[in-house]
């Protein structure tokens, strides 16, 4: 496996497990699902939806996992316990340590299989972005528990 690959995977994680213990840091399933202000996003559906863009975009395009993603559900779902919530989580987890280790490193820099962008990217630029996007969204949880808790 290439130090790249290791790189990210070990980010992904990392900030996976980030996302489960800010997850655990809500005070009750209730401050989990609630709004407030101009705030679109509640924290579940960022986590529904971190976990079902990493489960598809990994998962299923490099790992042939054969997960089925509902995106309009990531954000409409409402309400599910924490413990479906650290589920979801777990199953990003394994989607990430059973198909990096597989992808050789010629993959990286061939084009990523499925179009997502305008422009056509190669799998190295998707992996970092998919990195961006979970800490762009992991610090957005953050925010959103201390905004509910003050």
């Amino acid at each position: 496996m290439s130090e790249f690959i290791r790189s990210i995977e070990k980010i992904l994680l990392r900030d996976l497990n980030k996302l489960a213990q800010e997850l655990q840091q809500y005070p009750n399933e209730e401050s989990v699902w609630m709004l407030r202000g101009d705030i679109k996003n509640t924290a579940g559906n960022l986590c529904l939806h971190l976990c079902g863009n990493l489960q598809h975009y990994i998962g299923t395009n490099l790992g042939s996992t054969g997960y089925q993603r509902n995106r309009d559900a990531e954000f409409s779902t409402k309400n599910v316990s924490r413990t479906l919530l650290l589920t979801e989580i777990d199953a990003a987890r394994q989607a990430i340590v059973h198909t990096l280790p597989l992808l050789k490193d010629d993959q990286l820099d061939q084009i990523y299989p499925e179009k997502v962008f305008a422009e056509p990217m190669t799998t190295r630029y998707f992996l970092i972005h998919l990195a961006a996007h979970l800490g762009y969204h992991l610090g957005q949880m953050n925010y959103h528990r201390r905004m509910i808790q003050s």
